[in-house]
């Protein structure tokens, strides 16, 4: 039996959790999750994004999203190679150009299947995503906080809305980071993991200057999650202190490992994870293309 394609702009609240079992399942086959935090967020929060479902006996067996303009999708192991995958797509680029948009979306781990899906339906690489990663044995002694400068915990219900500014000036041309709001920052707040003693805050004065947010996963894996300083404070070791710190905050959670996520592109910020230990792991790779399909 082939599997049905629906497409819809709602999703209701008894899919979500089919959705979340289908995540978690390819995530323990695949050993990495194909839906992004921001995904995952938006199904749970019910936010505005287009979504397909292929449906297989009454089962959920694959899924698409569309979010902000960026597509994800995944199909469940046992059902790969059989066409869902392609289905999926094309569903998620007949959405985009029912809306006049440019086609991209998230290939986890660039595997040779999306490599092939995405050459398939004429989508070309146009952003890198590398994932590095360093044991959290023999740290480097943290190097000194710069004069002027006071590192500590960010403090909820305080320093919101300053980190909300530094943020914004640091990734003021990243897509997803600089565009975070006040709703954006409260939901990862609220979050099972966050721990605001490994949300480090740089102050100079009365201004916030720079930060750096880490993430416990399961089991001991930490996560340098994003770290940023003002572009008005950048070159004066902040963003040294602020890392070298961070990881040992993890260190003394127990964690043996840590990663990150940071652009292909940003020579400065790799530079700086490769002095501290770091390697590139793995990559996750955009695809996208200005054509718009079925036109």
């Amino acid at each position: 039996m082939a599997a049905r394609i629906v497409r819809t702009a709602s999703i209701s609240p008894t899919e979500v959790p089919e959705v979340r079992r289908l995540v978690a399942e390819a995530e323990e086959r695949d050993g990495f999750g194909a839906v992004n935090e921001a995904g995952l967020l938006a199904l749970d929060a019910g936010s505005p994004a287009e979504h397909v479902l292929a449906v297989e006996d009454d089962r959920l067996i694959g899924y698409g999203q569309l979010l902000d303009g960026t597509g994800s999708l995944l199909v469940h192991p046992d059902h790969r190679q059989h066409g869902v995958g392609s289905a999926l797509l094309a569903a998620l680029l007949e959405t985009l150009a029912d809306q006049g948009a440019q086609v991209s979306f998230w290939a986890t781990r660039d595997t040779a299947a999306a490599q092939a899906l995405a050459a398939r339906h004429g989508l070309a690489r146009t952003r890198e995503l590398l994932i590095m990663k360093r044991p959290l044995a023999d740290l480097p002694e943290p190097p000194p906080i710069p004069a002027g400068v006071e590192i500590r915990p960010f403090q909820v219900g305080t320093d919101e809305e300053q980190w909300l500014t530094v943020n914004g000036r640091a990734f003021a041309h990243h897509p997803e980071q600089g565009a975070i709001t006040r709703a954006d920052l409260d939901q990862r707040i609220g979050q099972d993991w966050f721990d605001p003693d490994g949300f480090l805050v740089a102050y100079a004065g009365p201004t916030m200057i720079g930060f750096h947010w880490t993430k416990q996963h399961p089991g001991p894996l930490g996560e340098v999650y994003v770290i940023g300083v003002d572009p008005d404070r950048a070159g004066g070791g902040i963003g040294s202190a602020l890392l070298s710190r961070g990881l040992n905050h993890l260190a003394s959670r127990g964690d043996t490992e840590v990663i990150l996520y940071t652009e292909g592109d940003n020579t400065g910020a790799i530079a700086l994870y490769q002095r501290y230990g770091f390697e590139i792991f793995s990559r996750d790779v955009m695809y996208s293309t200005t054509a718009i399909h079925g036109r």
